[in-house]
């Protein structure tokens, strides 16, 4: 691609740039809207369906597809360019959702769902990838704001549209509105979105390494997700996914240290700056998975809320988060990337610190509250800490980079799944003498202490988060955009 600066007078969506960062917002939007849409037409699927004890595969294969896939999709935008990429993701989405929408059995509508997944895992690391590579670090403290802008109206919209659909039309239509979206999206791509890569026929693909990463990564996966739920985590099952998971990703890295071109090189891990952000990402994904896992369940549980205001408290934390991203930028721009982080990553031990103080005669604003100031506090910290990553290396390792810290923060929410898992199912068992995986129907009276351990935990992570985030340089080199 040419080094010839583009003009950047403008940064809106109204700019030249705009009809590209326009179709980078709808193509996240189906991604963000697809987090909370289903979760509210579960009980109209099953009821549909069937295979209530197979449900939470819906989530669990989403997630394993696009956390396994979103490094590989990385390296291959490096080698072929962001718009193939990109198109190809949001093609497989459209049609997982098409597929999903048709689907005739439980079984059926979980394979498509791993299409879907599939997609996810190019969407939204090509997209924040090609945001990186149009706009500076400060147009891109303006450019957050829009990003940030799309994750809050989805956490509105999507539970809104899920129980629309579920009970006035068909729950299949929650699959059906990413259509128009994606379309759109592509569409936009195909007209206003120009790249050229200088050489896409003397890469070479590491097809090996590819493939150790993607089953070696997704037992590891699998077997944090379903450990203690599908099987003990003492039984063979796990042992043995877990330790398959070992020998392939150990594989993994001895064939990526003689790969040409890695599909995940290991000098990534050796930075200072990704480092610390790869930190954090995953800590901020294992905050996430435990408070959107366990907040509705303490509301509706111990408080004695209704599913609707549960999933407003946890609405709570998704507003605070793009508030304080689209504020983000113009303080990092000021006071640098490590003081700006640790700010966000104070603010989240903050709220997990009145997260603490929330008990069973709280009210669910109180609740409300404390997952608002954490949300505000991890708008501050993910945010400069992916523009952080992609500012410190070039065109040609943005998307290996990027696709490194979402692939980071997938892991930990797998992590955060198994070991708050542990720690809520641990103080029931020991409370009623047996493990009782499903904790909805455990008394609120021995549900309150098991969840409020799983408080504990998170505060543990947010002080760990201020930890990995004192890594990080106050001041980033910015290399030079590529037309």
């Amino acid at each position: 691609m040419t080094t010839e600066r583009i003009d950047r007078a403008g940064v809106g969506l109204r700019s030249e740039r705009g009809p590209i960062l326009l179709a980078v917002m709808l193509s996240i939007g189906l991604v963000a809207i697809d987090a909370t849409i289903l979760a509210t037409a579960v009980p109209s699927v099953v009821a549909d369906l069937g295979g209530f004890t197979q449900f939470p595969w819906l989530f669990s294969i989403y997630l394993l597809a696009q956390a396994v896939s979103v490094p590989i999709y990385g390296k291959l935008a490096d080698q072929r360019g962001r718009k193939p990429i990109m198109l190809l993701g949001v093609g497989l989405f459209v049609l997982g959702s098409v597929l999903c929408g048709f689907a005739w059995s439980m079984p059926a509508l979980i394979a498509f769902r791993l299409v879907q997944g599939l997609g996810a895992g190019a969407i939204q690391p090509i997209g924040m990838t090609i945001v990186g590579d149009i706009y500076t670090v400060a147009e891109r403290a303006k450019v957050q704001g829009y990003i940030a802008s799309v994750w809050g109206i989805s956490s509105f919209v999507g539970p809104t549209l899920g129980g629309v659909f579920s009970d006035f039309i068909s729950w299949r239509w929650i699959f059906f509105v990413n259509i128009p979206l994606g379309i759109a999206a592509a569409w936009v791509l195909v007209r206003r979105f120009e790249e050229k890569v200088a050489d896409k026929t003397g890469h070479r693909i590491d097809y090996t390494g590819a493939v150790l990463l993607a089953v070696g990564g997704s037992l590891l996966l699998l077997g944090l997700l379903e450990g203690g739920v599908m099987w003990d985590w003492d039984s063979a099952a796990s042992i043995a996914i877990l330790a398959a998971a070992v020998v392939l990703l150990v594989a993994f890295v001895f064939v990526e240290r003689r790969a040409a071109e890695p599909i995940l090189p290991l000098w990534v891990l050796r930075q200072r700056v990704l480092n610390s952000a790869n930190s954090a990402a995953l800590l901020i994904g294992l905050l996430m998975i435990g408070l959107s896992t366990y907040v509705p369940l303490y509301a509706q549980s111990v408080l004695g809320t209704s599913a609707l205001v549960a999933g407003f408290a946890l609405a709570a934390m998704t507003l605070g988060w793009p508030i304080a991203a689209s504020f983000a930028g113009r303080i990092y721009l000021r006071v640098g990337f490590r003081t700006t982080m640790l700010m966000g990553s104070l603010i989240v031990v903050l709220g997990s610190g009145v997260l603490l103080t929330v008990g069973s005669g709280s009210s669910v604003l109180h609740l409300a509250a404390a997952c608002f100031v954490i949300g505000v506090g991890l708008g501050f910290s993910a945010s400069p800490s992916v523009v952080a990553a992609q500012s410190s290396v070039d065109w040609q390792t943005r998307g290996v980079v990027t696709g490194a810290n979402m692939f980071a923060r997938s892991v930990g929410s797998a992590v955060g799944v198994a070991v708050f898992g542990a720690v809520a199912n641990g103080v029931v068992a020991a409370r009623l003498g047996d493990d009782h995986a499903d904790l909805e129907k455990v008394p609120s009276g021995i549900l309150a202490p098991a969840i409020h351990d799983v408080y504990y935990g998170a505060a543990a992570a947010a002080l760990l988060l201020v930890v990995a985030v004192l890594f990080m340089p106050n001041r980033i080199t910015e290399r030079p955009l590529r037309a």
